[in-house]
């Protein structure tokens, strides 16, 4: 999955720390990022590569390491005109490589995305300020605190016999098979979500519900906790059409293989293919 990226050691510890030349830049505006396109494809900028352009380390923000090589964000800068700079979609770090660089920059967007979206503050709309001490935001004014959102929601591969659920989501930009999740909810258990999630969107009730493994998933904020389940009675799907285009039972055979297996959804899907779950 896209956070296994051993023998890379991923250090999420809270630094305030100056960059070195050969650490990386990230760089995103909404929902894109800025990355070097070279000959064989698109790498993240380090300081190095950008000192022709402005001081950018006075601007720059401490986010992880990954080994010995610091990600700073840097969201006060201008693109480069020339030297092959540009700005992609965040959906490339689906398929970025190296695996590691992949998930540094959609790791760092989850950040950015946070710290965006807590401008000011939401108890008395005095203006965020960064933690001293801690990767937090902190009122000017009335001292409220506010940490990075991270979104608890479960995914589950449905078995019925030899069979899986699979499904397409009927929004968004992902058209590929996936399996049911969802959001927990305010007091709800993460196996009680699971059977919400899988009535509310294919009217069908669950049972011996396992827990497989879990993962980040910073595409949507989430921690993604996975689950096995086996259908319990009924298997007619009644479609929820605002979440779902379309949903049914697959076989071994009928699974599809998406490559890169980034993903908890997809390494449950793979499994099942394999008959290892």
């Amino acid at each position: 999955m896209i956070q296994d990226i051993a023998p890379h050691t991923y250090d999420p510890a809270f630094r305030i720390q100056e960059p070195s030349d050969r650490d990386y830049v990230l760089h995103y505006e909404y929902n894109k990022v800025m990355l070097l396109k070279e000959r064989e494809g698109y790498v993240i900028p380090t300081f190095e590569d950008l000192k022709e352009e402005e001081d950018l380390k006075p601007k720059a923000r401490y986010l992880f390491s990954i080994d010995d090589r610091a990600y700073f964000c840097v969201t006060d800068m201008k693109m480069p005109e020339f030297g092959g700079y540009v700005m992609e979609g965040l959906p490339i770090f689906r398929t970025f490589e190296p695996l590691h660089q992949a998930f540094a920059g959609i790791t760092g967007s989850q950040i950015y995305r946070w710290w965006q979206s807590r401008r000011y503050c939401g108890h008395c709309g005095g203006k965020m300020e960064h933690g001293e001490k801690e990767r937090s935001l902190v009122c000017s004014k009335c001292g409220q605190t506010e940490y990075p959102k991270i979104s608890p929601a479960v995914i589950v591969a449905i078995k019925n016999g030899d069979k899986l659920l699979m499904s397409r989501y009927a929004k968004g930009a992902y058209r590929n098979y996936a399996l049911i999740a969802g959001f927990v909810e305010i007091g709800e258990t993460f196996e009680d979500c699971v059977r919400r999630e899988v009535m509310e969107e294919v009217g069908l009730k669950v049972k011996n519900i396992r827990y497989y493994k879990s993962q980040p998933w910073a595409f949507s904020d989430t921690e993604m906790i996975g689950f096995t389940a086996d259908l319990d009675g009924d298997d007619r799907i009644r479609l929820e059409e605002d979440e779902l285009s379309e949903a049914g039972w697959f076989t071994r055979d009928e699974v599809v293989e998406y490559g890169n297996f980034i993903s908890v959804g997809h390494e449950l899907m793979k499994a099942f293919k394999d008959g290892t779950i």
